[in-house]
């Protein structure tokens, strides 16, 4: 391999990325492109800008039109959501169904690949998107940088859990994906944190911090219930984030 092929692979990492974790019409990419997945996990934060860009204009145009806050915010993540196909939120309600509605690992891996939906699961999404929505209502009016930077912060805490924990199935979307090398976990943490950095300054640390004991709390709660991790633990890893990040940079605003 040539000193370029690096700098050649990253148009291709991040169309592998967007093909993973959007429904964005994409052009068709060749088989080989989906080989070395892994490695495209460092452009993960890269799709968290392209479509913290798409729905922070969708909100911001509202605003512009003269609409309230809430329907901006409103918009501005139902446009997340058809970006994303929901693949977060449906991970995000699996992953209550399943660690808190089973009493064996066997059990509650079982809930988790169901495609019906339980209590936990419904709360855990209206709670989701009800802080979310808050949050965004408070945030949006003060621009794109805060959705930008919570798309991409969320966006780079699954990788991390890719790396940290092993697969809790034989089969699935992570386990297709396989294990992300270091240099790749590390690459998108880089690109998340430096991004943020240059969007909202040093009140990005008290929001990185915040999603950082959550995202590992859920780490945790994860091995310990089914002994490592799936897409739907990534799934809530995102959304989790992404709700830390918001109501951290929200408890920054002044008074």
């Amino acid at each position: 391999m040539g000193k370029s092929d690096p700098v050649r692979r990253v148009p291709m990492d991040v169309a592998v990325a967007l093909a993973l974790l959007t429904r964005l019409p994409l052009p068709s990419l060749p088989q080989s492109a989906f080989a070395s997945q892994a490695r495209a996990v460092w452009a993960f934060p890269a799709v968290g800008a392209v479509t913290g860009v798409l729905a922070a204009s969708v909100g911001l145009g509202t605003l512009s039109l003269g609409l309230p806050a809430t329907v901006a915010a409103g918009l501005c993540l139902a446009v997340q959501i058809l970006l994303t196909g929901a693949m977060h939120e449906d991970g995000l309600a699996d992953t209550a169904d399943g660690l808190w509605g089973g009493w064996s690992r066997e059990r509650r891996l079982e809930i988790m690949k169901d495609s019906a939906i339980g209590t936990y699961g419904v709360l855990a999404l209206i709670l989701s998107l009800g802080l979310r929505w808050s949050a965004l209502t408070l945030l949006l009016p003060l621009g794109a940088a805060p959705v930008i930077a919570a798309a991409m912060l969320s966006r780079a805490a699954m990788p991390v859990i890719m790396a940290a924990l092993p697969h809790a199935r034989a089969d699935g979307l992570s386990r297709s994906v396989g294990a992300p090398p270091r240099p790749a976990v590390l690459a998108g943490l880089v690109l998340a944190l430096g991004s943020a950095a240059l969007l909202l300054g040093m009140a990005i640390i008290a929001p990185v911090l915040s999603a950082a004991a959550l995202v590992a709390g859920l780490a945790l709660l994860a091995r310990a219930r089914i002994g490592g991790q799936t897409g739907d633990i990534l799934g809530a890893s995102q959304q989790l984030a992404e709700i830390a990040v918001l109501l951290g940079l929200l408890a920054a605003l002044p008074e």
